[in-house]
Protein backbone atom coordinates (compact mmCIF):
# COMPACT_ATOMS: atom_id res chain seq x y z
CA UNK A 1 0.00 0.00 0.00
CA UNK A 2 2.93 2.49 0.11
CA UNK A 3 5.81 2.15 -2.68
CA UNK A 4 8.70 4.19 -2.70
CA UNK A 5 10.40 5.41 -5.30
CA UNK A 6 13.32 7.50 -6.62
CA UNK A 7 15.98 6.08 -5.25
CA UNK A 8 19.77 5.33 -7.47
CA UNK A 9 22.82 6.28 -8.16
CA UNK A 10 24.56 9.43 -7.13
CA UNK A 11 27.76 11.65 -6.43
CA UNK A 12 28.56 12.68 -3.36
CA UNK A 13 26.92 16.13 -3.22
CA UNK A 14 24.43 15.46 -5.28
CA UNK A 15 20.51 15.62 -4.97
CA UNK A 16 18.01 12.85 -5.20
CA UNK A 17 14.38 13.11 -4.67
CA UNK A 18 12.30 10.19 -3.07
CA UNK A 19 8.48 9.79 -3.39
CA UNK A 20 6.32 7.31 -1.41
CA UNK A 21 2.77 7.00 -3.06
CA UNK A 22 0.08 5.14 -0.98
CA UNK A 23 -2.82 2.90 -3.10
CA UNK A 24 -5.39 0.96 -1.86
CA UNK A 25 -6.19 3.51 1.41
CA UNK A 26 -5.37 6.77 2.62
CA UNK A 27 -2.89 8.18 5.10
CA UNK A 28 -3.68 11.85 4.45
CA UNK A 29 -4.47 11.81 7.84
CA UNK A 30 -1.24 9.84 9.41
CA UNK A 31 1.74 11.14 10.21
CA UNK A 32 4.35 9.69 7.69
CA UNK A 33 7.95 8.89 8.31
CA UNK A 34 11.05 7.92 6.07
CA UNK A 35 13.56 5.58 7.54
CA UNK A 36 16.69 4.17 6.42
CA UNK A 37 18.38 0.72 6.83
CA UNK A 38 22.13 0.83 5.65
CA UNK A 39 24.09 -2.82 5.13
CA UNK A 40 24.60 -4.35 8.63
CA UNK A 41 22.31 -1.81 10.66
CA UNK A 42 19.55 -1.11 12.12
CA UNK A 43 17.05 0.84 10.64
CA UNK A 44 17.31 4.36 11.63
CA UNK A 45 14.71 7.31 11.57
CA UNK A 46 15.20 10.02 9.12
CA UNK A 47 12.29 12.41 8.90
CA UNK A 48 8.45 12.54 9.78
CA UNK A 49 6.34 14.80 9.03
CA UNK A 50 2.23 15.63 10.40
CA UNK A 51 -0.69 14.82 8.30
CA UNK A 52 -1.26 19.13 7.23
CA UNK A 53 2.93 19.17 7.10
CA UNK A 54 2.95 21.41 9.65
CA UNK A 55 5.34 19.64 11.64
CA UNK A 56 7.85 18.39 10.46
CA UNK A 57 11.25 16.09 12.53
CA UNK A 58 14.68 15.13 11.18
CA UNK A 59 16.95 13.07 12.53
CA UNK A 60 20.10 15.02 13.89
CA UNK A 61 22.62 14.29 11.37
CA UNK A 62 20.41 15.52 8.50
CA UNK A 63 21.50 18.87 9.51
CA UNK A 64 19.47 20.56 7.10
CA UNK A 65 20.15 19.02 4.35
CA UNK A 66 16.77 17.05 3.84
CA UNK A 67 13.07 18.24 3.32
CA UNK A 68 10.44 16.34 3.83
CA UNK A 69 7.28 17.46 2.40
CA UNK A 70 3.53 15.45 1.26
CA UNK A 71 0.91 16.11 -1.44
CA UNK A 72 -2.35 15.19 0.39
CA UNK A 73 -4.19 15.40 -2.77
CA UNK A 74 -1.75 12.79 -4.17
CA UNK A 75 -1.57 10.98 -1.30
CA UNK A 76 2.31 11.55 -1.98
CA UNK A 77 4.93 12.01 0.87
CA UNK A 78 8.28 13.12 -0.46
CA UNK A 79 11.84 13.03 0.57
CA UNK A 80 14.16 16.09 -0.78
CA UNK A 81 17.80 15.01 -0.21
CA UNK A 82 20.90 17.51 -1.18
CA UNK A 83 24.29 16.94 -0.50
CA UNK A 84 24.36 13.74 -0.26
CA UNK A 85 27.54 11.67 1.24
CA UNK A 86 28.58 8.23 0.57
CA UNK A 87 27.65 7.59 4.52
CA UNK A 88 23.70 8.12 3.28
CA UNK A 89 24.31 5.13 1.28
CA UNK A 90 21.23 2.84 2.36
CA UNK A 91 17.96 1.55 1.38
CA UNK A 92 14.93 4.35 2.23
CA UNK A 93 11.93 3.13 3.61
CA UNK A 94 8.88 5.42 4.11
CA UNK A 95 6.04 4.36 6.79
CA UNK A 96 2.60 5.34 8.24
CA UNK A 97 1.64 5.98 11.77
CA UNK A 98 -2.22 5.31 11.68
CA UNK A 99 -2.31 6.20 15.33
CA UNK A 100 -0.79 9.43 15.01
CA UNK A 101 -1.88 12.83 13.19
CA UNK A 102 0.82 15.30 14.63
CA UNK A 103 2.82 13.55 17.01
CA UNK A 104 6.32 12.41 14.79
CA UNK A 105 7.44 9.02 16.51
CA UNK A 106 11.02 8.38 15.83
CA UNK A 107 11.04 4.36 16.52
CA UNK A 108 10.33 2.39 13.75
CA UNK A 109 7.88 0.17 15.82
CA UNK A 110 5.61 2.66 16.02
CA UNK A 111 4.74 2.66 12.52
CA UNK A 112 2.02 0.18 10.93
CA UNK A 113 2.54 0.18 7.64
CA UNK A 114 5.32 0.01 5.50
CA UNK A 115 7.11 0.64 2.01
CA UNK A 116 9.42 -1.89 0.26
CA UNK A 117 11.97 0.38 0.11
CA UNK A 118 14.49 2.14 -2.68
CA UNK A 119 18.17 2.04 -2.35
CA UNK A 120 19.95 5.60 -2.66
CA UNK A 121 23.80 5.04 -3.41
CA UNK A 122 26.36 7.97 -3.12
CA UNK A 123 29.50 7.11 -4.34
CA UNK A 124 32.78 9.05 -3.51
Amino acid sequence: QLQASGGGLVQAGGSLRLSCAASGRTFSRNVMGWFRQALGKEREFVAGISWTGGITSYADWVKGRFTISRDNGKNTVYLQMNSLKPEDTAVYYCAADIDAINNVARLPSTYDYWGQGTLVTVSS
